[in-house]
This record gives C-alpha cells, sequence and structure tokens, in this order.
C-alpha cells in the first residue's frame, strides 16, 4: 500500500476521510489509529507488532519516567531508549554486523535474512523523542494510549516521514480544528507531492536507470548528468512524500512541520542540511550531538561529535559501509566548512557558491546509490575522467534531450519561482489576474492529475526511494 497507488487514491483515502468526518471528535483519533493499522498491515502484516512493541515500550516508559516510579526515571527512559534502539538494530543492522564480524575472524555464521520492517526507522526515532521528552520535562506523559498509537502510528508519515514531535502534534491530539479550508489547502498540498513523484521522480528516475545500466560504456558527461538526475529524483521523490503526508496531516487537522525547504538552492554544506531532511537532522541535533556537548569543549570535541553524529546519520539510511561514507563526507565537508574555509567562502560570489556546493552535494549521492564499492569507484573515475572514457558521446546527447522537458520542470521547481509567482498573484490588487490565476491553477491541476493516474495505470510508477530506510 503506497500513496500513489491506485487504491490507496481511489478507495483508501476516500474511505478513511468520509468516516474521519463524519465521526464526533472523540472518536476521530480512534478512526485515525485503526487505519492507520490497517494501512501498515497492507503492506507489512507480520512487522505491525514490532511497532505495536515499539509504541507500548515508550507508552509505559514515559509514564513510569514521569512518575519517578521506584525513583529510576532515568533507568525508565534508558530501557526504553535500549528497547526501541534493540528492535530497530536487530531488524535492520543484524546482518550487517553478523557480515562484518564473518569478515573479521573468517567464520561463517549464517545470515538472518530478516526483510526489513517499512518505515521502522521513522516511527522509532518518533516514538524515541517523546520518551526523551518526557525524561527532559519538555512535555507530559500521555495517559490515553489511543491518542498516543495515534501519534507514532499515523498513517500520513509513518513509513517515510517527516519525523513529527510530540510537541508539534501535543495540542492537535487532543483538540484540533477540522475544516473545510484545511480539506482543501491539504489536498492540494497532497496532490502537488502526487504530481512531483510521479511525473517528475518516476520519470528521472527512468533516465537514471537508463544511464546506471552500464558504467563502463559512459562519458563523463553522461556519468555527471546521470548522478544529477539521482540527486533530482531523490530530492523530488523524497520531497514529494513529505508533501504528501503534510497535505494528508492537514486534511486531518494536523500540521506538521516542513521537511524541505529548496535544498538544491543552498549556498553552502551547512546551509544545505538545514533545507534537507529537516526532521531527521533537528532530530540528531537535539538528541545526539547536543547532548554530547555540541560546540562546546573546544575544537577537537566539536570535531569529534560532528563525526559522531554524521556517522550514525549515515548509518540511519542503511546498514552499508557506502551510508557510513556518505554520513562522514558530510562531516568532513562541515569540519571544513568551520575551521578551514568558512570564513573566505563567505566572501566568493553566491552564485559560485551555489555552483560548487551543488558539485558537493551531487559527488555525495554518487556515494550514497551505490553499495557496491567497486562500482562507484569505477563511476566515480568515469567522472573524474580518471577512466580513459570519452567527454561527450551520442548516448549523453540523446539522454539530455529526450528528457529535457522533465529535467528543465525539475530545475524550476527545485527553486521557490513557482511559489514567489504564486504569492504576487495572490496579493495582487487586480480581481481579474486573481480570477485568471484560480481558474488556470484549477486546470492545472486536473490536467496534472489526469497524468499522474494515467502514468500510474501504465504500471511507470515506481515505490518511494526512502520506503527502504
Amino acid at each position: 500500500m503506497v500513496f500513489s497507488s491506485i487504491p490507496f487514491l481511489f478507495y483508501f483515502l476516500p474511505l478513511v476521510t468520509i468516516i474521519y468526518y463524519a465521526v464526533p471528535f472523540r472518536w476521530k483519533n480512534t478512526v485515525l489509529v485503526i487505519f492507520s493499522l490497517i494501512f501498515y498491515a497492507l503492506g507489512e502484516p507480520v512487522y505491525i507488532l514490532i511497532m505495536l512493541a515499539c509504541i507500548t515500550i515508550n507508552y509505559i516508559a514515559a509514564i513510569l519516567v514521569e512518575r519517578h516510579w521506584l525513583n529510576f526515571h532515568k533507568l525508565w527512559m534508558i530501557i526504553a531508549v535500549s528497547a526501541s534502539l534493540g528492535l530497530l538494530g536487530f531488524y535492520k543492522y543484524s546482518d550487517f554486523f553478523i557480515s562484518q564480524f564473518n569478515t573479521l575472524t573468517g567464520l561463517n555464521i549464517p545470515l538472518l535474512e530478516l526483510s526489513l520492517p517499512i518505515g521502522i526507522s521513522f516511527f522509532t526515532f518518533q516514538a524515541l523523542s517523546y520518551t526523551v521528552d518526557v525524561y527532559r520535562g519538555t512535555v507530559k506523559a500521555e495517559r490515553n494510549p489511543i491518542d498516543f498509537t495515534a501519534y507514532v502510528s499515523m498513517f500520513p508519515q509513518l513509513i517515510a516521514g517527516p519525523i513529527v514531535r510530540y510537541t508539534t502534534v501535543i495540542n492537535e491530539l487532543h483538540k484540533r480544528e477540522i475544516t473545510f479550508d484545511c480539506f482543501v489547502k491539504g489536498s492540494m498540498r497532497f496532490l502537488r507531492g502526487l504530481f512531483k513523484k510521479v511525473l517528475i521522480a518516476d520519470a528521472i528516475g527512468v533516465m537514471w536507470a537508463n544511464i546506471s545500466a552500464d558504467i563502463s560504456s559512459l562519458s563523463v558527461a553522461s556519468a555527471w548528468l546521470g548522478v544529477t538526475g539521482f540527486t533530482l529524483q531523490l530530492y523530488f521523490d523524497f520531497s514529494a512524500y513529505s508533501d504528501m503526508a503534510i497535505g494528508m496531516g492537514r486534511m486531518l487537522g494536523f500540521y506538521f512541520d516542513e521537511n524541505f525547504n529548496y535544498p538544491l538552492t543552498a549556498v553552502s554544506i551547512t546551509d544545505f542540511w538545514r533545507r534537507w531532511h529537516i526532521s531527521l537532522s533537528s532530530w540528531f541535533r537535539d538528541y545526539v550531538y547536543i547532548p554530547l556537548g555540541g560546540n562546546r569543549g573546544g575544537k577537537w570535541k566539536h570535531i569529534r561529535n560532528l563525526l559522531i553524529v554524521w556517522s550514525l546519520t549515515g548509518m540511519w539510511h542503511g546498514a552499508s559501509w557506502n551510508f557510513i561514507l556518505w554520513g562522514l563526507y558530510y562531516g568532513v565537508l562541515l569540519i571544513l566548512e568551520k575551521y578551514v574555509w568558512g570564513k573566505a567562502w563567505e566572501r566568493l560570489p553566491r552564485p559560485l557558491r551555489h555552483f560548487v556546493t551543488l558539485i558537493l552535494v551531487v559527488v555525495g549521492f554518487e556515494f550514497f546509490v551505490f553499495d557496491d564499492f567497486s562500482v562507484m569507484t569505477e563511476y566515480l573515475s568515469v567522472m573524474f575522467g580518471l577512466s580513459g572514457h570519452s567527454l561527450f558521446d551520442t548516448f549523453f546527447v540523446w539522454q539530455t534531450v529526450n528528457f529535457l522537458p522533465v529535467l528543465l520542470a525539475a530545475c524550476i521547481l527545485a527553486t521557490p519561482v513557482i511559489s514567489l509567482i504564486r504569492k504576487k498573484t495572490d496579493a495582487s490588487s487586480d480581481e481579474n489576474i486573481r480570477k485568471i490565476a484560480g481558474i488556470s491553477v484549477c486546470a492545472g491541476y486536473v490536467l496534472l492529475f489526469v497524468l499522474s493516474v494515467a502514468a500510474i495505470v501504465n504500471n511507470s510508477y515506481s515505490p518511494f526511494l526512502y520506503f527502504r530506510f
């Protein structure tokens, strides 16, 4: 069950919405829990028990923490964190550590070959943030198990985020405004995510699949086009899911925080991570980086803390060395930005800073996409002209021309240009301009929805990339 599938669009979501709006407020969270569990069970019928275990552990532990039961409030927090991370580690990292142990010792311990529960990295971090916040006294423990289950299991953002803090939705869990205006604005946000996923991300994904199919024959230009395409695909794929989650949350009366803020317009690596996957980077900042000491304690402790945080950030994305390398890559860049070239960087022209940042980001996603180091190295050598491949070839020209419309659309939509135009139009004093703009927007949404459904029916749809994390 995925957001942009036909059953979800035309059966699940309408049914949830009708029942949710029809029942009295006191039953809305119950309806939300029931349908969220059904949603998860349709994709992972067995592993729903893992999510329920995580919910139960953190629900009970938070209450014990708040009551200082037996004066062991810190112990209950540690138990909840250890148990939750234990579930995450067992299902996500067992085979990785077993294979590394076998490599080091020469043993042949069989792998467990467990399938990864969908969204486990997201709902685990969400539940953990709640328990730690209760321990810190930031929030009160939730006594109603239905409300807490609704918070952790809420289907709009259950599988791929954003990671929603309890502090963000605590008031809305108990009392929220559900209006027609919320429904309309939420629906439009959901549809924008659908368009980005089906018409942009999936289309560029075809180009990346074409280019990465045979690395040995690529030119330098084709290699750069390919990994740039993957960067755009990942951005539009993941931000599309966030848009759809935020939109559905709004339809249900919840206001989730933004997860992306045009990260491909960043002018530094620090700026990029303030804009990309905001809920994850802020989670690591608040629950790992700052508790470690942050930038306090001198230069070397700060460097240590950055390397720890970014190693964990890489590991969060997957049980593979390429993700750890990807995380360390950004950790090193942030250290260099802070202690080596930071002041000089600020004096460079903004367009140049933007261009260099994009190059660094694109190279970083080359580490991200290949879990085979030999393939990764081969692709990098082609990118930087170290393999003796030609600079350009007809394949590059064909791919560029064939995917030019979607690439241009992606480049425009990756900037706030459309948003700025919409704001200026809405603020126009000319009523005719506002009417024309309104009609055009409605017609555009209808057309894009028809095209999106046609693409899904035509089997050109692919699952969200972040489902595997």
